[in-house]
């Protein structure tokens, strides 16, 4: 069965010294300390271990044939974002980054779809890198949970998700910059806790800020199954319902008349959680991701959605369904 990952982080093998190029510290470089392996680093700061299938299309594709999965969706690591950085270097990495996944999709177009980075702390700026990414032939972006104070009701992200409806680029949502992580350094707790509530936070301001009613054709998709947000929809839908003085502000609408306007990935690592966002989206909102090649993420791509008694249809849409239509593509591209 056609199999499609959307939720797939790379990075290029050799990354330029961007603190060299614009005089300032705090993006991520690779230290290649011997074969198949690097740290990212951070200046000099240690940030992660990867192996070469982070930067590597044909080690990639060696372990997908592997795991059975057909085709994955590329975006960068979402430290990469820079969105602190100064908006027109923010655009440089930017391109640099799109520029090598829409390389690799262009060497296999049946193996790989790519997403594009975009300086979302500047919308005039994004919109230009947008229009760009659809050119070389990305089919959308990744985007942070927040983009430094702004979150993603803001007027000026507003403006890019209009962009997007109008170019047909789909979205996908990723944690980045997790709240409360300065407190929460033991027990690995801001990728635990704060990653889970950073996709809350989104949810809750695309509902709550209107976006969906604003732009209906936005096809928006959130990493990690929505994070914490399935689990406490009640506890939101009880707060609009009995303070909408604070909750419906900006948008009359019930949270939970949104459910299946949005997508989810599969990353849950629960068969419980996975069949309760199934039943509440809709199995057609809810695709296959796995956060390769990281080490929280689903380690046999698959497994939970595989290891399920759902039937083969409803399976083809968790494993290749869901993921073609946010994507608006055609399944014979990859067959």
């Amino acid at each position: 069965m056609l199999t499609i990952d959307i939720h797939t982080h790379i990075l290029p093998k050799d990354i330029p010294n961007f603190k060299e190029r614009f005089g300032y510290g705090g993006f991520i470089h690779l230290d290649h300390h011997k074969p198949c392996c690097a740290r990212m680093m951070k200046d000099d700061h240690f940030f992660r271990e990867v192996e070469d299938n982070c930067w590597s299309a044909e080690a990639r594709m060696k372990e997908c044939d592997h795991q059975h999965v057909d085709v994955q969706v590329l975006s960068t690591v979402p430290v990469m974002f820079s969105y602190w950085a100064k908006a027109k270097d923010t655009l440089e990495v930017a391109k640099f980054l799109n520029d090598h996944i829409a390389g690799i999709v262009s060497d296999y177009p049946k193996r790989f779809i790519g997403l594009g980075t975009l300086p979302m702390q500047d919308p005039d700026l994004a919109i230009q890198e947008l229009r760009r990414c659809k050119e070389i032939g990305l089919v959308g972006i990744q985007i942070g949970t927040h983009i430094n104070d702004w979150n993603l009701s803001a007027p000026e992200i507003v403006r890019v998700f209009e962009a997007c409806q109008d170019l047909d680029m789909c979205v996908f949502i990723h944690p980045w910059d997790m709240m409360g992580a300065d407190s929460l350094q033991e027990y690995w707790l801001p990728w635990l806790v704060s990653m889970p509530a950073e996709s809350s936070r989104a949810i809750c301001h695309l509902i709550f800020g209107g976006i969906f009613e604003k732009l209906p054709n936005l096809r928006v998709a959130i990493a990690h199954g929505g994070g914490s947000f399935p689990a406490t929809l009640g506890r939101v839908e009880h707060g609009f319902n009995v303070r909408p003085d604070l909750c419906a502000v900006d948008n009359p609408i019930n949270p939970r008349d949104y459910m299946g306007k949005f997508w989810l990935d599969s990353l849950v690592h629960d068969p419980l959680m996975l069949d309760y966002i199934v039943n509440l989206v809709g199995e057609n909102r809810v695709a296959l991701g796995t956060d390769y090649p990281f080490p929280l993420g689903e380690l046999e791509p698959g497994q939970l959605i595989n290891g399920t008694q759902y039937s083969e249809n409803k399976k083809g849409n968790l494993l290749h369904g869901s993921a073609l239509e946010w994507m608006n593509l055609d399944k014979s591209k990859f067959l």
